[in-house]
Protein backbone atom coordinates (compact mmCIF):
# COMPACT_ATOMS: atom_id res chain seq x y z
CA UNK A 1 0.00 0.00 0.00
CA UNK A 2 1.14 3.65 -1.00
CA UNK A 3 2.42 5.77 1.81
CA UNK A 4 0.65 8.70 2.24
CA UNK A 5 1.74 12.04 0.72
CA UNK A 6 2.50 14.66 2.56
CA UNK A 7 0.27 16.94 3.63
CA UNK A 8 1.54 20.25 2.97
CA UNK A 9 2.13 19.07 -0.46
CA UNK A 10 -1.60 16.80 -0.44
CA UNK A 11 -2.86 20.49 0.40
CA UNK A 12 -1.61 21.92 -2.50
CA UNK A 13 -2.82 19.79 -4.94
CA UNK A 14 -5.85 19.64 -3.35
CA UNK A 15 -6.07 23.11 -3.78
CA UNK A 16 -5.27 22.38 -7.88
CA UNK A 17 -8.62 20.37 -7.86
CA UNK A 18 -11.01 22.71 -9.19
CA UNK A 19 -15.47 22.12 -9.18
CA UNK A 20 -16.69 22.42 -12.58
CA UNK A 21 -20.10 24.27 -12.30
CA UNK A 22 -20.77 24.55 -16.24
CA UNK A 23 -18.03 23.67 -19.36
CA UNK A 24 -16.45 26.58 -18.88
CA UNK A 25 -16.65 27.90 -15.30
CA UNK A 26 -14.97 26.82 -12.23
CA UNK A 27 -14.64 27.33 -8.74
CA UNK A 28 -11.41 26.77 -6.86
CA UNK A 29 -10.72 26.74 -2.97
CA UNK A 30 -8.09 29.45 -1.66
CA UNK A 31 -5.76 29.36 1.42
CA UNK A 32 -4.27 32.26 3.47
CA UNK A 33 -0.23 31.87 3.26
CA UNK A 34 0.12 34.51 6.43
CA UNK A 35 -0.80 37.96 5.39
CA UNK A 36 -4.92 37.46 4.33
CA UNK A 37 -4.04 37.64 0.64
CA UNK A 38 -3.99 34.49 -1.50
CA UNK A 39 -0.59 33.75 -3.30
CA UNK A 40 -0.27 34.92 -6.38
CA UNK A 41 0.90 31.12 -7.57
CA UNK A 42 -1.97 29.40 -6.41
CA UNK A 43 -3.76 31.92 -8.81
CA UNK A 44 -1.63 30.89 -11.83
CA UNK A 45 -2.08 27.40 -11.12
CA UNK A 46 -5.80 27.16 -10.40
CA UNK A 47 -6.34 29.20 -14.33
CA UNK A 48 -4.31 26.80 -15.96
CA UNK A 49 -5.82 24.04 -14.82
CA UNK A 50 -9.37 25.37 -15.55
CA UNK A 51 -7.86 26.39 -18.97
CA UNK A 52 -6.47 22.45 -19.57
CA UNK A 53 -9.95 21.39 -18.55
CA UNK A 54 -10.71 23.02 -21.72
CA UNK A 55 -8.18 21.63 -23.89
CA UNK A 56 -7.48 18.20 -25.31
CA UNK A 57 -4.43 16.91 -27.01
CA UNK A 58 -2.62 19.34 -26.65
CA UNK A 59 0.37 21.17 -24.59
CA UNK A 60 0.82 24.75 -22.82
CA UNK A 61 3.51 26.24 -24.16
CA UNK A 62 2.82 29.73 -22.71
CA UNK A 63 0.87 31.74 -20.23
CA UNK A 64 1.00 35.94 -19.72
CA UNK A 65 -1.27 37.28 -16.76
CA UNK A 66 -2.12 40.50 -15.09
CA UNK A 67 -3.10 40.68 -11.30
CA UNK A 68 -5.83 42.78 -10.87
CA UNK A 69 -6.88 42.68 -7.20
CA UNK A 70 -5.54 41.07 -3.90
CA UNK A 71 -7.36 37.71 -3.37
CA UNK A 72 -9.62 37.24 -0.22
CA UNK A 73 -8.38 33.70 1.26
CA UNK A 74 -11.62 33.31 3.10
CA UNK A 75 -13.58 33.09 -0.12
CA UNK A 76 -13.38 30.42 -3.23
CA UNK A 77 -12.20 31.72 -6.50
CA UNK A 78 -14.20 31.48 -9.57
CA UNK A 79 -12.56 30.92 -12.85
CA UNK A 80 -14.33 31.54 -15.99
CA UNK A 81 -12.56 30.11 -19.31
CA UNK A 82 -13.27 32.00 -22.78
CA UNK A 83 -12.63 29.22 -25.63
CA UNK A 84 -10.76 31.91 -28.00
CA UNK A 85 -9.37 29.81 -30.93
CA UNK A 86 -8.68 25.88 -31.24
CA UNK A 87 -6.42 25.73 -34.78
CA UNK A 88 -4.77 23.21 -36.84
CA UNK A 89 -1.77 23.01 -34.01
CA UNK A 90 -2.29 25.99 -31.53
CA UNK A 91 -5.37 26.72 -28.91
CA UNK A 92 -5.86 29.54 -26.93
CA UNK A 93 -7.47 30.32 -24.11
CA UNK A 94 -8.36 33.57 -21.84
CA UNK A 95 -9.24 32.90 -18.42
CA UNK A 96 -10.52 35.36 -15.94
CA UNK A 97 -10.30 34.86 -12.07
CA UNK A 98 -13.79 36.46 -9.96
CA UNK A 99 -14.74 37.05 -6.72
CA UNK A 100 -16.80 38.91 -5.05
CA UNK A 101 -18.09 40.24 -8.47
CA UNK A 102 -15.27 41.84 -9.31
CA UNK A 103 -12.13 40.59 -11.78
CA UNK A 104 -8.78 40.22 -9.62
CA UNK A 105 -6.75 38.08 -12.30
CA UNK A 106 -7.07 37.19 -15.54
CA UNK A 107 -4.35 35.34 -18.25
CA UNK A 108 -4.12 34.11 -21.28
CA UNK A 109 -2.78 30.75 -22.22
CA UNK A 110 -1.88 28.75 -25.48
CA UNK A 111 -1.60 25.45 -26.01
CA UNK A 112 0.26 23.28 -28.93
CA UNK A 113 0.10 19.84 -30.71
CA UNK A 114 3.51 18.16 -29.86
CA UNK A 115 6.23 18.60 -32.39
CA UNK A 116 9.39 18.21 -33.19
CA UNK A 117 12.13 20.79 -34.31
CA UNK A 118 15.55 22.51 -33.33
CA UNK A 119 16.33 21.61 -30.05
CA UNK A 120 18.98 24.45 -28.31
CA UNK A 121 18.83 26.47 -25.06
CA UNK A 122 21.30 28.68 -22.91
CA UNK A 123 23.25 26.55 -20.94
CA UNK A 124 22.87 26.51 -17.08
CA UNK A 125 25.18 28.44 -14.98
CA UNK A 126 28.03 26.45 -12.84
CA UNK A 127 26.37 25.89 -9.55
CA UNK A 128 27.05 23.94 -6.23
CA UNK A 129 25.04 20.95 -5.93
CA UNK A 130 21.67 20.90 -3.85
CA UNK A 131 22.85 18.41 -1.31
CA UNK A 132 25.74 20.70 -0.13
CA UNK A 133 23.64 23.88 0.90
CA UNK A 134 21.03 24.23 3.51
CA UNK A 135 17.40 24.94 3.51
CA UNK A 136 15.56 28.43 3.31
CA UNK A 137 15.00 28.68 7.00
CA UNK A 138 19.11 28.85 7.40
CA UNK A 139 19.49 31.32 4.94
CA UNK A 140 16.43 33.80 5.91
CA UNK A 141 18.09 33.24 9.78
CA UNK A 142 21.48 34.40 7.94
CA UNK A 143 19.72 37.16 5.83
CA UNK A 144 18.12 38.80 8.79
CA UNK A 145 21.22 38.44 11.18
CA UNK A 146 23.09 40.64 8.20
CA UNK A 147 20.24 42.59 8.06
CA UNK A 148 17.87 43.29 11.45
CA UNK A 149 15.61 46.18 9.35
CA UNK A 150 14.41 43.85 6.54
CA UNK A 151 13.40 40.70 8.66
CA UNK A 152 11.20 37.91 6.79
CA UNK A 153 8.09 36.94 7.91
CA UNK A 154 8.60 33.20 9.37
CA UNK A 155 4.93 32.20 7.43
CA UNK A 156 6.44 32.73 4.20
CA UNK A 157 8.41 29.76 4.54
CA UNK A 158 7.30 27.66 1.56
CA UNK A 159 7.22 24.10 3.09
CA UNK A 160 4.99 22.36 0.36
CA UNK A 161 8.39 22.60 -2.04
CA UNK A 162 11.89 22.70 -0.54
CA UNK A 163 14.31 25.22 -1.30
CA UNK A 164 18.06 25.44 -1.48
CA UNK A 165 19.73 29.22 -1.88
CA UNK A 166 23.28 28.59 -3.51
CA UNK A 167 23.52 32.75 -2.86
CA UNK A 168 23.08 34.90 0.37
CA UNK A 169 19.40 36.36 -0.02
CA UNK A 170 21.37 39.76 -0.10
CA UNK A 171 24.38 38.89 -2.84
CA UNK A 172 24.09 40.77 -5.28
CA UNK A 173 27.29 42.77 -5.78
CA UNK A 174 27.02 46.39 -5.91
CA UNK A 175 27.94 46.75 -9.11
CA UNK A 176 25.72 43.54 -10.79
CA UNK A 177 22.39 43.28 -11.60
CA UNK A 178 20.33 41.43 -8.84
CA UNK A 179 20.48 37.55 -9.29
CA UNK A 180 19.64 34.71 -7.03
CA UNK A 181 20.21 30.83 -7.73
CA UNK A 182 17.65 28.61 -5.84
CA UNK A 183 17.56 24.81 -5.94
CA UNK A 184 13.67 23.74 -5.35
CA UNK A 185 11.51 20.38 -5.47
CA UNK A 186 8.53 19.39 -4.42
CA UNK A 187 8.71 17.70 -0.39
CA UNK A 188 7.28 14.48 -1.73
CA UNK A 189 6.59 12.08 -5.16
CA UNK A 190 4.07 13.43 -7.22
CA UNK A 191 1.95 11.51 -9.79
CA UNK A 192 3.71 11.54 -13.21
CA UNK A 193 0.77 13.50 -14.78
CA UNK A 194 2.22 16.13 -17.15
CA UNK A 195 -0.89 18.36 -17.02
CA UNK A 196 -0.46 18.28 -13.26
CA UNK A 197 3.27 19.51 -13.37
CA UNK A 198 2.73 22.12 -15.42
CA UNK A 199 0.13 23.32 -12.96
CA UNK A 200 2.50 22.87 -9.94
CA UNK A 201 5.43 24.48 -12.32
CA UNK A 202 3.49 27.65 -12.64
CA UNK A 203 2.34 27.62 -9.01
CA UNK A 204 6.17 27.28 -8.01
CA UNK A 205 7.12 29.95 -10.75
CA UNK A 206 6.25 32.87 -8.40
CA UNK A 207 8.09 31.99 -5.13
CA UNK A 208 11.14 34.81 -5.25
CA UNK A 209 10.85 35.84 -8.39
CA UNK A 210 9.63 39.25 -7.27
CA UNK A 211 12.16 38.94 -4.52
CA UNK A 212 14.70 39.13 -6.52
CA UNK A 213 14.07 42.97 -7.83
CA UNK A 214 13.96 44.01 -4.05
CA UNK A 215 17.61 43.46 -3.92
CA UNK A 216 17.95 46.99 -5.89
CA UNK A 217 16.64 48.33 -2.64
CA UNK A 218 18.96 49.59 -0.30
CA UNK A 219 19.92 47.55 2.54
CA UNK A 220 18.81 49.66 5.57
CA UNK A 221 15.45 49.99 4.32
CA UNK A 222 12.67 48.46 6.03
CA UNK A 223 10.69 45.22 4.88
CA UNK A 224 7.45 47.24 6.59
CA UNK A 225 8.22 50.39 4.96
CA UNK A 226 7.27 48.88 1.17
CA UNK A 227 4.16 47.96 -0.50
CA UNK A 228 4.91 44.98 -2.44
CA UNK A 229 2.46 43.08 -5.27
CA UNK A 230 3.00 41.15 -8.54
CA UNK A 231 1.79 43.54 -11.46
CA UNK A 232 1.71 40.57 -14.14
CA UNK A 233 3.79 36.89 -15.07
CA UNK A 234 4.31 35.31 -18.08
CA UNK A 235 5.82 32.04 -18.82
CA UNK A 236 6.90 30.03 -21.26
CA UNK A 237 7.51 26.00 -20.93
CA UNK A 238 10.44 23.90 -22.93
CA UNK A 239 10.53 21.02 -22.07
CA UNK A 240 8.99 18.92 -19.34
CA UNK A 241 10.52 17.71 -15.76
CA UNK A 242 9.70 16.14 -12.98
CA UNK A 243 8.82 18.90 -9.64
CA UNK A 244 9.82 15.66 -7.04
CA UNK A 245 13.40 16.22 -8.52
CA UNK A 246 15.66 18.90 -7.90
CA UNK A 247 15.47 22.02 -10.40
CA UNK A 248 17.49 25.44 -10.30
CA UNK A 249 15.70 28.77 -10.40
CA UNK A 250 18.38 30.68 -11.83
CA UNK A 251 16.50 34.33 -11.43
CA UNK A 252 17.74 37.86 -12.44
CA UNK A 253 16.68 41.79 -12.04
CA UNK A 254 17.80 43.84 -15.07
CA UNK A 255 15.64 47.08 -14.06
CA UNK A 256 14.24 49.20 -11.29
CA UNK A 257 11.88 52.27 -12.04
CA UNK A 258 8.70 53.91 -11.43
CA UNK A 259 8.43 52.04 -7.99
CA UNK A 260 8.41 48.91 -9.75
CA UNK A 261 10.53 45.91 -10.22
CA UNK A 262 11.36 43.65 -13.49
CA UNK A 263 12.61 40.36 -12.79
CA UNK A 264 13.50 37.40 -15.06
CA UNK A 265 13.88 33.83 -14.46
CA UNK A 266 14.98 30.15 -16.21
CA UNK A 267 14.41 26.86 -14.59
CA UNK A 268 16.40 24.01 -15.15
CA UNK A 269 16.77 20.37 -15.26
CA UNK A 270 19.48 18.74 -12.64
CA UNK A 271 21.31 17.23 -16.39
CA UNK A 272 21.09 21.40 -17.84
CA UNK A 273 18.27 21.67 -19.64
CA UNK A 274 16.32 25.07 -19.59
CA UNK A 275 12.87 23.86 -18.73
CA UNK A 276 11.04 27.27 -18.86
CA UNK A 277 11.62 30.28 -18.79
CA UNK A 278 9.65 33.26 -16.57
CA UNK A 279 9.46 37.26 -16.48
CA UNK A 280 7.67 39.38 -14.06
CA UNK A 281 6.89 42.65 -13.14
CA UNK A 282 6.47 43.97 -9.40
CA UNK A 283 4.99 46.84 -7.49
CA UNK A 284 7.93 47.89 -5.05
CA UNK A 285 6.61 51.19 -3.26
CA UNK A 286 8.42 53.40 -0.49
CA UNK A 287 5.71 53.96 2.09
CA UNK A 288 7.90 55.58 4.83
CA UNK A 289 4.67 55.92 6.70
CA UNK A 290 3.10 52.45 6.41
CA UNK A 291 -0.20 53.42 4.42
CA UNK A 292 -0.90 51.22 1.84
Amino acid sequence: MDAPIDPLLADVLQVLRLERLEPDLFRGESRDPGHHRVFGGQVLGQALVAAYATVEGRSVHSLHAYFLRAGDPDHPIIYQVDRSRDGGSFSSRRVVALQHGKQIFHMSASFQVEEQGIGSYSPMPAVVAPETLGNTVSAMEQFERRNPGRSIPKQRLRRAFEFRQTTPLDGSAADEEPHMMIWFRAVDRLPPDPVLQHCLLAYVSDYYLLSVATLWLPQDMSRNELQMASIDHAMWFHRPAALDEWLLYVLYSPNASGSRGLSRGGIYSRDGRLIASTAQEGLMRHRPDGAR
